[in-house]
């Protein structure tokens, strides 16, 4: 569902393989004494490869700010200026192999596509998931709107962000160039709004709160991540949340990421004592919490075999149109399996009161 917002506030959701991997930002800082220069002759001096074109043609799209702000072509810079860069780093698409794979299309237009993942479908082509990906259904997508696209001359598309292959919910594909620089700048300064609801185990203490620590690749386990709170390894990640319901050995919550770090939401509940529900990477697929009884046993295997996934759902999404420069916001309803199990733990609670 599209909510055309520009009153809304801005937040947003988890991830996600990290949003930042696919953005850089480079910083230079002119002399007190320098004399004015024009700013596409500065840069080309002191970055590899860049030519006056693509100097400007990043001016153009809003990738150079001197001293925060946007600036043309021609500017002159000044002594004690400070320069910011931004460089796109996001892979090449052009090897997609189109593919007939169904897609929930929440909203699409020529700079943006909007997409409700299903649980279980990879988002990108890689290492064991080298087709049947969200992306290939894309590609598929794209030659049906315009017959004349074949695989050589798909137009390029890109990724801002990722949902991990066992988080359902939203997310933004751009179509274009631009749409891909103006998104990821938003992504790389935390701009986007985005919301997940997650099932997590035991009864959380505080109603709502903010989780601060580094969230990095564990030292031992490479494809595991892990929080490291002194911030020693790994990178800055901020998450808050909010209790929405309490089923006394689960609580359904709200998370606000403020950054976007793999696995941060999952990473960043385990590190406060509370699992994501039947997360089989961070220990949430046995009994965290409960009784030792067999029926307790039972009704908890019955909950797994119901949603048998992480429960984490990216609900929310919003962002500035890269195209009308207004905000937007789209909301995703939690998908059946998360509802079922939310629903039985509802009712056992009820049970036991």
């Amino acid at each position: 569902m599209l909510i055309n917002s520009a009153e809304e506030p801005g937040d947003f959701t988890e991830g996600t393989e990290s949003n930042d991997a696919l953005y850089q930002k480079f910083i230079y800082k002119t002399d007190k004494g320098q004399e004015p220069f024009r700013i596409d002759k500065y840069l080309m001096n002191r970055i590899e490869g860049a030519t006056r074109n693509k100097i400007q043609q990043a001016i153009h799209n809003k990738m150079v700010l001197v001293d925060g702000k946007e600036i043309k072509p021609n500017y002159k810079l000044k002594g004690a200026q400070e320069i910011v860069v931004y460089t796109d780093t996001a892979p090449d698409e052009s090897d997609i192999v189109p593919q007939n794979i169904p897609l929930n299309i929440e909203y699409e237009d020529d700079a943006v596509m909007i997409i409700n993942k299903t649980p279980g479908m990879v988002v990108h082509p890689g290492s064991g998931n080298y087709d049947g990906t969200l992306l290939n259904g894309v590609a598929y997508h794209l030659q049906q709107e315009n017959a004349a696209i074949t695989e050589t001359t798909l137009p390029r598309f890109g990724l801002v962000h990722r949902i991990d292959k066992n988080t359902s919910g939203l997310l933004v594909l751009a179509k274009t160039e631009h749409a891909m620089r103006f998104l990821a700048k938003q992504f790389f300064d935390h701009t986007v709004s985005r919301k997940y609801i997650a099932l997590v185990w035991g009864d959380m203490e505080a109603d709502e709160g903010t989780i601060i620590a580094h969230v990095g690749r564990h030292q031992r386990f490479r494809k595991l991540f892990e929080a490291y709170p002194e911030g020693e390894h790994g990178k800055e990640a901020i998450t808050h949340y909010k209790v929405l319901e309490r089923f006394g050995y689960v609580t359904l919550v709200q998370c606000i990421l403020e950054t976007g770090r793999t696995h941060q939401i999952r990473v960043h509940m385990k590190y406060i004592g509370h699992p994501l529900f039947n997360d089989d990477f961070y220990g949430g697929d046995k009994i965290v919490k409960g009784t030792v009884y067999t029926k307790y046993k039972q009704f908890v295997e019955n909950c797994f075999a119901l949603c048998p996934r992480q429960a984490l759902h990216a609900k929310t999404l919003g962002f500035i149109h890269p195209d009308t420069e207004q905000e937007i916001l789209f909301e995703s309803p939690l998908p059946q399996d998360m509802e079922q199990v939310i629903e039985k733990w509802s009712r056992y609670t009820g049970r036991e009161q």
